[in-house]
Formats: structure tokens, C-alpha cells, sequence
């Protein structure tokens, strides 16, 4: 079964401990920040997030629309999938990345929020 990644679809969305508004709620999440799916419930999805943690969050809350965010202390986007190709640009932590495809074995493309597009390391985002 192939993982089911989304991107939140919202400004910001709430996290719950259970698949109900009326649940304690964990935490705000941002828009296009990448989620891995877990769990479908009746218009409710069952999350995890970058870090690891587990909320529930509305299905309508979610795009279908993939994107990455950088887990690596500082990511390098690369204008070819080699590490000595010519830098495109350094990205910060957490920094939400549109997916554009997968790349050569450890690789992947994707385009920054200003438009800068290359390739960026797999080990350096989370959400393929």
C-alpha cells in the first residue's frame, strides 16, 4: 500500500486527540505543511506530522496537493541531482517546499515558495 501524503489546505488547522470538534485539541498546524495519513474515518483523518506525532485533523482541512518540508538543519537546492551541482539556494529548517516529482535514487524536485526550482537531498525533507 503506497503512503498517502497531503498538504494542509487552510491558513492554519487544529489537531485533535480524537476524531471529533469537541475532542481536547493538541495543536495548530499551518497551511501547506506536509501530512502523512494514517487513518480514514468518516470525514476525519488520522495524521502524522514531521516529528512523528499522531492527531487527528478534518478531512476538509487537507489538499490533495503534495508538498516537503526541510528536516535537516539547512537543505541545499541543487540545480541537478549531483552534490556538486551548482547551488540553487540553502533553505532553512521547516522551510514548506511544493513537490514537483521524484528524482534519481536520492533525489527529489521540488520548487521554493519564490519560485527557485532544482533538487533537493530526500534525507534533507520529510513527506516522500
Amino acid at each position: 500500500m503506497a503512503v498517502d501524503y497531503r498538504s494542509v489546505a487552510v491558513p492554519a488547522a487544529i489537531l485533535y486527540d480524537a476524531p471529533s470538534q469537541k475532542a481536547k485539541k493538541l495543536y495548530l498546524i499551518k497551511a501547506q505543511t506536509p501530512v502523512e495519513v494514517v487513518v480514514r474515518l468518516e470525514g476525519w483523518l488520522k495524521v502524522r506530522d514531521a516529528e512523528g506525532t499522531l492527531a487527528w485533523i478534518e478531512a476538509a482541512q487537507l489538499a490533495e496537493g503534495r508538498t516537503l518540508i526541510v528536516t535537516a538543519a539547512t537543505g541545499e537546492l541543487r540545480q541537478a541531482e549531483q552534490a556538486d551541482a551548482p547551488l540553487v539556494g540553502r533553505l532553512d529548517k521547516w522551510v514548506v517546499l511544493e513537490y514537483l516529482g521524484p528524482g534519481t535514487t536520492g533525489w527529489v524536485k521540488a520548487r521554493h515558495r519564490d519560485g527557485a526550482t532544482g533538487f533537493v537531498r530526500s534525507t534533507q525533507v520529510w513527506g516522500l
